[in-house]
C-alpha cells in the first residue's frame, strides 16, 4: 500500500469515527496540545481527562504555570505518577515564559526543552501548527509494528529507526493535524494492545500481522524480568498538637519533590532517629503493610504511627523536614500511597 493511499484511508476513517470531543480539543492551543501529550505519555485517555481538565482550571496559560510553586504543580499532578514530567513542565513553562511566552514552532528547539522529546515535538508540531512531523507514541508504534510485522522489542535502537523512518515516510504534508490524531486513534480504540478490533480497521486489507493471523505477536514485548521489591518503614509521627512530620523529596528520583514520611530500614532505626531528635516516642503503633508498585520495582510499605512532643526547640532546619497542620497537608504535592495513608488517619 502506498503512503498516499494509507493516508487516505486513515484520514477518511478518522472524518467518520476519530475522537474529536476530547477537552484539549477544544479551542485547541499549543499549550493545551503540549500539556495533553506529556500527560498521556505513561497515561491513558481516560485517566488523564479529570487531571487536564483540573490542571488547565490552576493553570490557564504558560504565564500562568511559570508563575506557579512547585508545590501548586506537584499538588495538582499527584497521582497521576512519572512526577519528572510534571517537574519538567513547570522549568519548560518558566523557560518558555522568559523567552517571550510562547511555545517555539520549531522542533530542534522544542528539543531543546526539559521534557520534551522527539515524539511530543512531532505531536505538537503536527497537533498545534498543523506542521508535517511524524509521531512514534505507543499507539502508533503498535499501528506500524503490525502493519509491517516488525518484529523485536522497540527498545532495539534499529528496530526504533525502521519504525521512525516508516512513521515518517506515511506522515503527509496537508491535514497534519488530523492524520496524527488519527493514527494515536486508532491504536487507542482498534488496534488495542489486546483484542484488536481488526475488522473494523481502515486498512486491515494490507496488515501483515492480520493476513498472517499473528496480530498478537506484535509489538515484540520487553524482555522480561523479575520484579524486584523494596521494603520500607514510614515513621508517621505526630506531635501533641496534631501536627505530622513531612521532607520533601529530592528533585531527582522517585517522588522528586514531593513532601512524604520520613523512610527507614527497620523500626528501630526509625526510632532512633526519634531519640537523636529529642522527639520521645509516647505512643507506637504498627499499621499494616501495603504495596506500591512502580514500573521496575515493587515497594511494599510498613507506616509506624509514632506520637511525641514537639518541643519549642525542635524547630527543624532549613532542607530538613517540616511540621504540618491538617490542614496544611491538602495543599501539597503528596505521592499517592502517602495520600491514601492521610485519608486512612484522618
Amino acid at each position: 500500500m502506498s503512503p498516499e493511499i494509507f493516508q487516505q484511508q486513515i484520514l477518511q476513517w478518522f472524518d467518520v469515527n476519530g475522537r474529536k470531543n476530547l477537552p484539549w480539543q477544544q479551542d485547541c492551543s499549543p499549550y493545551k496540545t503540549w500539556l495533553s501529550e506529556v500527560m498521556l505519555q505513561q497515561t491513558q485517555v481516560v485517566t488523564a481527562i479529570p487531571y487536564f481538565n483540573q490542571f488547565i482550571l490552576q493553570f490557564p496559560s504558560i504565564e500562568h504555570l511559570a508563575a506557579a510553586d512547585l508545590d501548586q504543580v506537584l499538588m495538582n499532578w499527584a497521582g497521576l505518577g512519572y512526577y519528572a514530567r510534571a517537574r519538567n513542565l513547570h522549568k519548560t513553562a518558566k523557560i518558555i515564559n522568559e523567552q517571550g511566552g510562547s511555545l517555539p514552532n520549531d522542533f530542534n528547539e522544542l528539543l531543546a526543552l526539559p521534557g520534551i522529546g522527539r515524539s511530543t515535538a512531532g505531536a505538537i508540531l503536527s497537533i498545534a501548527f498543523n506542521n508535517s512531523h511524524p509521531i512514534l507514541d505507543g499507539n502508533v508504534r503498535r499501528v506500524l509494528t503490525r502493519f509491517h510485522a516488525i518484529s523485536g522489542w522497540v527498545g532495539i535502537s534499529k528496530v526504533s529507526q525502521v519504525l521512525w523512518e516508516i512513521s515518517t515516510k506515511y506522515t503527509p504534508k496537508e491535514r497534519c493535524a488530523d492524520y496524527t490524531q488519527a493514527m494515536m486513534d486508532l491504536g487507542a480504540t482498534l488496534c488495542t494492545r489486546s483484542k484488536p478490533k481488526c475488522d473494523q480497521c481502515p486498512v486491515n486489507s494490507h496488515c501483515t500481522a492480520r493476513l498472517n493471523d499473528n496480530v498478537m505477536a506484535f509489538p515484540t514485548p520487553k524482555p522480561k524480568k523479575i520484579t524486584p521489591a523494596k521494603q520500607v518503614f514510614f515513621l508517621v509521627l505526630q506531635d501533641e498538637q496534631q501536627q505530622f512530620l513531612l521532607e520533601t523529596r529530592p528533585s531527582v528520583g522517585i517522588w522528586g519533590g514531593l513532601r512524604s514520611f520520613l523512610e527507614f530500614n527497620s523500626i528501630t532505626e526509625a526510632e532512633d532517629w526519634c531519640l537523636q531528635n529529642h522527639f520521645p516516642v509516647l505512643e507506637k503503633e504498627l499499621l499494616a503493610e501495603q504495596r506500591h508498585t512502580f514500573s521496575h520495582y515493587h515497594l511494599d510499605y510498613t507506616p509506624i504511627l509514632i506520637k511525641t512532643q514537639n518541643h519549642i526547640n525542635n524547630v527543624m532546619e532549613a532542607g530538613q523536614p517540616v511540621w504540618y497542620k491538617t490542614e496544611q497537608i491538602s495543599l501539597l504535592g503528596l505521592p499517592a500511597p502517602i495520600k491514601k495513608l492521610f485519608q486512612n488517619l484522618y
